[in-house]
């Protein structure tokens, strides 16, 4: 039988994947978005389709819903769009999820909170692994984001063990594909965007920090296989186990659009990881899950998206 799933955030990268993946799924998708970071365009083709319903509002306010599943995704995830409005961030992240988890309480649902690999911060752990506490700074220009996501977390756990609430927590790596924004500040879309309009590419630092990037297909999927499961509540970490230096992806998107474009370096960013890598033996035993699609593919897929939208 169909359930009806909120999907909070529904208009921004994920969300917009996820919305899709559930329709094709039979499921009735709620999408809400504030539009803050999430985009009408990326949902515009899902409007006319009767099972999906598009509802404008900010989680900071409480609304009243009767849904199955809730996947809370509201949250501004790059540092362009949480550090314009740090209080709000935070709002967005304890107040968000505490409206959330109240609802699926009262409704007796289950809700997934999207996570983040911010969690760890600058980690002294390499690969991370979801017993490790992290390393954040509490009081640095990123601390909305990864403070305000640490307390979700929390918060997720504590209605677990107090209300007897369904939760699922995933821990979200890096994600890039279709419907990145243009200007949102996060690595990929700057790349790819820089090098379709032929201006120079910019590496902070000297590029050797790295990150693992996860094609966004493969984290919805994981998404969707940790809400149905029963197993564990979490954390599980969702994200690609493949490592790459920032500038390897420089060098990668380079080939790939053909720009002449040059790499140039810049000042590292305050608090920026200098290493970020997932362990997924959890997400393996847990949702017989891990990437498919390679970074070379991704990307591809990503740069054929920006040039039509560009």
């Amino acid at each position: 039988m169909a359930q009806r799933v909120l999907v909070t955030g529904g208009a921004g990268l994920i969300g917009t994947n996820l919305c899709r993946r559930l329709l094709d799924d039979g499921q009735q998708v709620i999408c809400l978005d504030s539009f803050f970071c999430g985009r009408r365009e990326n949902i515009e083709d899902m409007l006319g389709n009767p099972r999906f319903e598009l509802i404008r509002h900010d989680v900071v306010q409480p609304i009243l819903l009767e849904v199955d599943h809730i996947y809370n995704l509201a949250c501004p995830a790059s540092p362009v769009h949480y550090q314009f409005n740090p209080v709000k961030t935070v709002k967005t992240s304890v107040l968000g999820t505490i409206h959330m988890l109240g609802l699926t309480k009262r409704v007796r649902g289950r809700m997934l909170q999207a996570s983040t690999s911010e969690v760890y911060g600058d980690p002294a752990v390499h690969p991370q692994k979801e017993e490790y506490w992290g390393n954040v700074n509490p009081i640095g220009t990123r601390s909305c984001y990864d403070e305000g996501k640490r307390v979700a977390e929390t918060l997720c756990f504590d209605y677990h063990r107090q209300n007897q609430v369904d939760v699922r927590v995933v821990r979200i790596f890096n994600t890039y594909g279709p419907h990145m924004m243009r200007d949102d500040g996060r690595v990929v879309s700057n790349f790819i965007v820089q090098a379709l309009q032929g201006e120079d590419i910019t590496v902070y630092g000297d590029g050797s920090q790295t990150r693992s990037f996860c094609y966004v297909d493969d984290t919805v999927d994981a998404l969707v296989r940790m809400m149905e499961q029963t197993d564990t509540p979490g954390p599980v970490n969702v994200g690609n186990p493949v490592e790459n230096t920032i500038r390897e992806l420089a060098e990668l998107v380079i080939e790939l659009t053909g720009t002449r474009s040059r790499i140039v370096e810049r000042p590292l960013p305050d608090d920026d990881p200098v290493r970020r890598r997932p362990d997924i033996t959890r997400a393996q035993k847990s949702l017989g899950w891990q990437p498919s699609v390679s970074l070379r593919d991704g990307l591809m897929e990503t740069i054929s998206y920006f040039q039509k939208l560009l």
